[in-house]
């Protein structure tokens, strides 16, 4: 009979966990046969002394076993997601689906609310009326075999034992571990039931992932761990050291989404997209190679047709396709405040995470569950790194329902800095393909 003390005691020693033992593990925390205690000293083990390949990919599997799992077998062609690891003003779900979709290739994405800085991709597109997530999985699988593209809320019991094991980590010190977080986050994916993933790997200041090393890591781990369970992956290694594009807040970012469709998006976000759709084409099977790929989505572009794809996700789910025309049709904040530069000079740098900060005080993203949100309002970046800016331009536009911002000033001020002279910093580090 398996005990968890010797698993304990094997992991602890630098020994390697069979399938089974994995599995035993999983499948007890889960079901509550195995103690907290004994699950955070197998944690803070496999902290230290590491996972191989083998023990990674089945550590993922026994989570997405542990669970419900997605079914998409009734969508026709190669289902591909996305995953980001997170961000300031990350608009890229709402470019992409669309985009990627106006090539053919079938996007079924399940998106959660998201707490943090604005919301999660879901209510970035409420704030477009009448848009809504709560379709059956019937509707859900004809929209995607119609259309190419649908979004669904999270439902069902996906990956209980990842839900039961994070909250564990945050409160024993394990958080920091490669092969939990890259099993975690790809058991998600798994269950959700895609054929090929795409991930982006933020790194710098506003992402988990602080260091390039620790990104890559991250990334090879999370792409060998895909493609060992079957199913094709690729990742990039993108830039978070300051805000993505120029919006941070929900119908701003809505309204963002639409110009980069139009072709006249910001200059980083258009750029990051184009990555990942390539990424995603070919693992679609829309092209041989990558600079192909980029080139048909460029087309899409060009010729309006990932626009107009955009407008018939938004009417296929009760939204008002029209803002697609008319962007005023979305939620418009009462009061819109500049905040000007203190002095003349080069931006040298913006905290990602602390600008996010600025935005949730706002009303734009969630501090608890329960927290509703302000759809309308949010910031709006008017320099980007390495620009150059005179004193009393503005910095920033606050969007807000409320008079009094001293305080998100103050944080704003606090997190952009000027300088002598500075460099826009590299927006995509690595392109990581096997």
């Amino acid at each position: 009979m398996m005990r968890m003390v010797d698993v304990i005691a094997k992991k602890r020693d630098g020994g390697k966990l069979t399938a089974e033992e994995i599995k035993f593990f999983i499948q007890g925390y889960t079901r509550g046969a195995i103690p907290d205690y004994q699950a955070s000293s197998l944690a803070m083990a496999i902290y230290f002394q590491d996972m191989d390949d083998d023990e990674r990919a089945d550590l993922t599997m026994a989570m997405v076993e542990s669970g419900d799992q997605i079914d998409l077998s009734e969508i026709e062609g190669i289902k591909v997601d996305k995953h980001s690891t997170g961000g300031v003003g990350d608009t890229t779900t709402l470019v992409l689906a669309p985009l990627v979709a106006a090539l053919d290739i079938p996007v079924a994405k399940m998106s959660g609310r998201g707490l943090g800085h604005t919301g999660g991709t879901i209510d970035k597109l409420e704030a477009v009326e009448g848009f809504h997530v709560e379709i059956s999985d019937e509707e859900f699988v004809r929209l995607v075999n119609e259309d190419k593209v649908a979004v669904i809320g999270q439902t069902g019991n996906l990956t209980p034992a990842d839900k039961k094991l994070y909250a564990l980590r945050d409160v024993t010190g394990t958080v920091n571990s490669i092969p939990l977080i890259a099993s975690s986050i790809m058991s998600k994916k798994i269950a959700a039931g895609s054929d090929a993933i795409v991930l982006d790997v933020k790194t710098g200041a506003g992402a988990f992932m602080k260091t390039d090393e620790e990104a890559e890591k991250l990334a090879h781990a999370m792409v060998k761990i895909g493609n060992n369970v079957g199913r094709r992956t690729m990742a990039i290694i993108s830039d978070m050291s300051q805000p993505l594009g120029y919006a941070i807040g929900n119908a701003l970012e809505v309204k963002e989404a639409i110009e980069t469709l139009r072709g006249e998006g910001p200059e980083d976000l258009t750029e990051l997209v184009l990555t990942l759709g390539s990424q995603m084409v070919v693992l679609g099977g829309g092209a041989k190679t990558l600079e192909e790929a980029r080139e048909k989505l460029q087309d899409v572009i060009d010729n309006g047709q990932a626009l107009e794809k955009f407008r018939t996700f938004l009417t296929n789910q009760g939204g008002n396709g029209d803002v697609v025309d008319d962007v005023t049709l979305l939620p418009q904040a009462s009061y819109k405040i500049e905040v000007p530069a203190r002095q003349t000079g080069t931006v040298s740098s913006i905290v990602a995470d602390e600008i996010g900060i600025a935005s949730m005080l706002l009303g734009a993203g969630r501090a608890t569950k329960e927290d509703v949100i302000d759809l309308a309002v949010g910031l709006m970046l008017r320099k980007k790194v390495g620009d150059k800016v005179e004193e009393g331009e503005s910095l920033v536009t606050i969007y807000a329902n409320r008079e009094d911002v001293e305080e998100v000033k103050n944080k704003i001020y606090d997190n952009i800095e000027i300088s002598d002279a500075a460099q826009a910093p590299k927006l995509i580090h690595t392109i990581i393909t096997e």
